[in-house]
């Protein structure tokens, strides 16, 4: 299984973006899935989680960010709005897939600057 991030980039603060994930390999079950970042000198944190019934956000992203999820894609998406120089980080993408096993993206730069 492998999962694989786009979108990320340079953006103005108060602008938005978007990142998508894509699971590919021999998937039968995603259970969770989910984006993480992490910032220079900074540990790995959480941003979301999607399953098929719920949603989970961070509290410093409530509001601003929008996790979704196309099953029939084996997708993960993150829109991100009202971006702010605090939320630079590469961010990953999670999931846990066919069961308690935990699969990680490469990582996708975000960067908010003027």
């Amino acid at each position: 299984v492998q999962l694989v991030e786009s979108g990320g980039g340079l953006v103005q603060p108060g602008g938005s973006l978007a990142l998508s994930c894509a699971a590919s390999g021999s998937i039968f079950k995603i259970y969770v899935m989910g984006w993480y970042r992490q910032a220079p000198g900074k540990q790995r944190e959480l941003v979301a989680t999607i399953t098929n019934i719920a949603t989970n956000y961070a509290d410093s992203v409530k509001g601003r960010f929008t996790i979704s999820r196309d099953n029939a894609k084996n997708a993960v998406y993150l829109q991100m709005n009202s971006l702010k120089p605090e939320d630079t980080a590469v961010y990953y993408c999670n999931g846990q897939i066919n069961g308690p096993e935990v699969y990680w993206g490469q990582g996708t730069q975000v960067t908010v600057s003027s």
